[in-house]
Formats: C-alpha cells, structure tokens, sequence
C-alpha cells in the first residue's frame, strides 16, 4: 500500500495514498482497531448534511470567509458523500474519544481533501473551513437527530403502518369468526377472530402515534452551541439559519435548540424516542408469541390458524416446519430492549456541559430502528400477509370450552355454574349433560341460555 504524509497539531503521519480521510481520522483508527462496530452510515451522511448546512449558513454570514468557491467545494464533496459515493471513506468504529470528534473530523477532512482535489488547488482546511462557527460538541448531537428523525419517519412508521394495515385486512375478513379467548394460557370466554385481531392492529397504531409524539424533541438542533453551549466562534444568527438549511436538505422542520446547554449535555429526547421503540418491540414480541401460539402443532397444539411454510424446520424430522418469523421477531425484541438499557444508561452519564457516550447512544438507536423495521418488513411479507383461520378447529376449540359456563351465571348463579364445570371436567361430560344432571336446568332450557357465538 502506499502512503502519503498528513499533518495535524501532533505532528505526521503517514495515511493511505488512495483515501480522502487525514492525520486525526487515521490516529483514530489506529488508536481504536478493536470491535467490528462501524459508525453508521446513517450518522456519516447527518453529519455531511450538518457540513453543508453550516457552510451556507456561513456563506450568508461570513462571506470574507466562507467564499463562493469554498462552498462550491464543499458542496461538490458533500454531494458525493450523500450519493454513497464515498463509503469506503469512513473507517472509524464507534469505539473512539465519546464526543463523537474523531468521526467529525472523518468527515471534514474527507470534505476538504475531496474539495480540494475537485477544485484544482487546496482551498479547504478540515478545521478552518469545513468545521468553520462548528464544534463536535454541537455538530455530533446535531448529527444524532438527524439520523434518529430519518430512521423513525423513513424506515420504522412505513413498516408499522404496512403491518398494521395487514392486520386491519385480516380483521375485516374474520369478522363473524368466533373462537375461544384465553386468559393466563387457559380457556376463557368466547371472543371473535376479528377483535382478537384488532388488538394487534391498534397495538401497532399506538406505538406509531407514540413515535410521532417523540419527534418533536428530534427535530431540536445543538447546531451553533459549540464547545459548551455558549456559541463561541459561531457568528450571530448561526444557529436558525444553519437549521433553517437542514431542514431544506432534509425535508423536515428541525429547529434550533432553545437552550444549547441542554441540548449538548442531555440526550433525554433519544431516550423517550427510544422508549417509543421498546414500546413497539414489547408489542412485537407479544404479536410475535400470539401467532406462534396460535400456529403451534399442527395436529397436537392450538392451531387455529396456519401460516406460511416458509422453510424446513428440522435438519432431522422430515416435513417439519417452525414459526421462524415469529422466533426471528422475538429475537429482535429482546435486541432492542438490550438498547434500550444501553440508550438509558449512557444518556444519564452526561457531565457538566456534554454528554461522551453520544457513539454508543445513536449506534444502539440506529441498530433498533434498523432491526425493527427489517423484522416488521419480513413478518408482513413472510408471515402476516399468509395467516389462515382453521376456522374448524376454532369452532371445536370453542364448543369443548369449559368456560362458556360463564353464559349460565345468569339463569343460575356463579356457584352453581362452577359446579358444573368442576363435573365436567372430572367426569369428562359436556357442559349441557352436566348442567342437566345437577338438576339446574332441563335440556331444552339449556339450549335456550347456552349460545357461546353471540358471547363475543
């Protein structure tokens, strides 16, 4: 490999000939080369946006310093970045110094050293220029919300939305389907297919409606806080204007943070975005189990519903095929609640003016989104889309049902109706020969209070 010689305020060294990145990125890499956690696309490409909206904001307010070719420059290079262009570019793990500086210092000098090949002569400096009225303390959590409010509205809502409306189908099609309900894994009273269905459905619904409450908070920039809140370097007016630039860029209304020192310091608006998430795998995860449940057998479980045989199941029993899905959903969901613990913890581990745990924050973040919106995606497609009312073994299921008694607490009271249940069940009776031959009520005027389909 050949080299050439960089230089930063340590000194030289020698960074790969055929790479834009320079002397901080590669002291980076060499003084972190463990764990196989790369910083996200997703915070690269935030954080491109953030460099492209401050040099305009800084064209509009410095323009003796940020000239037309320099934004030109940097404007060429950020182009490339965001196309996709540039990826082998940027080496670092999340694994570096907390405040996420040597990942913005990837970035400025990939930008400056590609603006400088792209305009002809060396226009740009990493710190000067492209880092100019900026700080990793305000650029990074900047980056964060960014990528988080992209993650959020553009891959997770989708999904849920997709799933949920599966759901709402599948809902509509079962609505006159009776089965039996369950409570603590036992048999309880009749409940339709439909609104057994709906649950699922409006579980989804809610947690899109609690995501959406939490982006409010993301759309708050740190832009033009700086090192410590106070905005120093920055010129007047920075702040909006810089927001104002993303938002362009972007497509969304972010905004510039009220208080710049909470906004470097706190990490509490990932935090409740992420509890949204957990919020949605909890749900998941209970989704997930329902259908396997329902699914289990298929001649010696449940199975009152069939879905989609995807694969073999079995390296051993010939013809058997599992819930995969559902075990690949559950795993996401446990995944995600690991985040979760993760998102929490370091976001109370803020000191004075900034939080050093914000790479592990928005990796764990970024992770969660990206799981869950896969597994949404794969359940919809490879398993809800296909799910099949046994509508026969239902029906079976809900005429063997001890707890229809329930219906008879009318006519003769909760005492007797458990009496009832308790002879049939120990003496494997219906729940009509039993009723009868407790002398609580004649056949026929069982027949009359006994209709477990217009329970639910």
């Amino acid at each position: 490999m050949e080299y050439r010689i960089e230089r930063d305020s340590m000194g030289e060294i020698e960074v790969p000939r055929d790479r834009y990145w320079g002397a901080q990125t590669e002291r980076s890499r060499r003084n972190f080369a463990f764990g196989h956690e790369q910083m996200p696309q997703g915070v690269v490409r935030a954080l491109t946006i953030v460099k492209l909206a401050a040099a305009r904001a800084n064209a509009d307010l410095l323009p003796e310093k940020m000239t037309a070719r320099k934004l030109r420059a940097i404007s060429a290079a950020c182009d490339e970045i965001l196309s996709g262009q540039l990826d082998d570019h940027f080496p670092l793990t999340v694994w570096q110094t907390g405040s996420g500086t040597q990942t913005n210092m990837n970035v400025n000098e990939v930008i400056a050293n590609r603006g400088n090949e792209i305009d002809g002569e060396k226009i740009l400096h990493p710190n000067d220029d492209v880092n100019m009225s900026q700080s990793s303390n305000d650029t990074f959590p900047s980056a964060m919300h960014i990528a988080a409010a992209a993650a959020v509205e553009d891959r997770i809502l989708p999904a849920l939305g997709a799933l949920a409306d599966t759901f709402r189908q599948l809902e509509a099609a079962n609505e006159g389907v009776v089965k039996c309900g369950r409570t603590h894994l036992q048999d309880a009273v009749p409940i339709r297919f439909s609104q057994e269905i709906s649950a699922w459905r409006s579980m989804l619904e809610s947690d899109g409606d609690m995501l959406r409450r939490s982006m409010p908070g993301l759309l708050e920039l740190a832009l033009g806080g700086t090192a410590v809140g106070t905005g120093l370097n920055a010129p007047a007016g920075f702040d909006t204007a810089a927001a104002g630039y993303v938002s362009e860029l972007t497509g969304r209304s972010f905004r510039a943070a009220e208080n710049k020192f909470e906004s470097l310091t706190s990490k509490n608006a990932l935090v409740f975005a992420h509890g949204a998430l957990k919020a949605l795998a909890a749900d998941f995860m209970k989704i997930a189990n329902d259908v396997r449940w329902l699914a289990s057998g298929p001649r010696l479980g449940l199975g009152e519903i069939t879905i989609p045989s995807n694969e073999p199941g079995s390296s051993i029993m010939p013809g058997k095929v599992n819930p995969t899905q559902s075990e690949a959903a559950t795993m996401v969901a446990v995944q995600v609640m690991g985040n979760d613990v993760s998102v929490g913890l370091a976001a109370s581990q803020g000191n004075f003016q900034l939080n050093v745990f914000m790479p592990v924050i928005i990796y764990n973040f970024l992770q969660s989104c990206d799981l869950l919106a896969g597994a949404l995606d794969s359940f919809n497609r490879n398993c809800a889309s296909g799910i099949m009312a046994n509508r026969g073994k239902m029906l079976r299921n809900l005429n063997s049902s001890l707890m229809n008694a329930t219906a008879l607490n009318p006519r003769i009271g909760y005492e007797k109706a458990a009496a009832v249940v308790r002879k049939a069940f120990d003496e494997d009776l219906t729940l009509r020969e039993a009723c009868v031959a407790l002398g609580f009520l004649s056949p026929d005027e069982f027949d009359e209070a006994f209709h477990p389909e217009r329970m639910a």
